[in-house]
């Protein structure tokens, strides 16, 4: 699984002692993000991501919150400018 955050093509290394949260849907699903330190809140709230594949081109992001099943995934929400 790549790393959200690498070049593509570059190895995607899980470094040991850090979290990853793996993103599901939209167009990151299957990285990995690092959620190294982040509270469960954290969790909860997500990030949104900058993506260049997604709706709206170079610099859009893409909008991942977290559910309260723990299950330690983001789920896309969708993409804004």
């Amino acid at each position: 699984m790549r790393i959200y955050g690498t070049e593509p093509g570059e190895a995607s290394i899980r470094r040991p002692g850090h979290t990853y949260a793996e993103l599901v849907g939209g167009p990151l699903d299957g990285q990995l993000l690092d959620v190294t330190g982040w509270s469960a809140q954290q969790l909860l709230d997500g990030a949104l991501l900058i993506c260049e594949t997604g709706m709206h081109g170079p610099g859009g992001r893409s909008d991942y919150t977290g559910l309260e099943d723990g299950s330690g995934r983001l789920f896309w929400q969708g993409d804004t400018p």
